[in-house]
């Protein structure tokens, strides 16, 4: 019985962890026009955000955290994830 037990807690443990992999972000590739650190926004020219069932344009992003404006240059391309955070687009990761 115990043994029984211990397969459906390791399977259920299994299946959880394969379902948070399956909401992990995509990342999109963008180009940085413009950084403003002052008012904490980045203009980049990205591709689809199917997250956010978006077209690829150019458009102005929030960036919360100080840390990735430091990897926010202008003229580079980048790959990010932009989520609407309080109703804002806001990216939040950047490689």
């Amino acid at each position: 019985m115990k043994s029984a037990m211990i397969k459906f807690g390791l399977a259920a443990l299994l299946s959880t962890s394969a379902s948070v992999d399956a909401f992990a972000q995509e990342f999109t590739k963008g180009f940085v026009n413009k950084v403003d650190a002052k008012a904490k926004k980045v203009t980049i020219k990205h591709e689809d955000l199917k997250n956010l069932d978006m077209p690829a344009m150019t458009m102005v992003f929030r960036v919360e955290d100080p840390a990735l404006l430091e990897k926010l240059k202008e003229g580079s391309n980048i790959e990010f994830v932009a989520e609407r955070l309080n109703g804002k687009l806001t990216v939040t990761e950047v490689k």
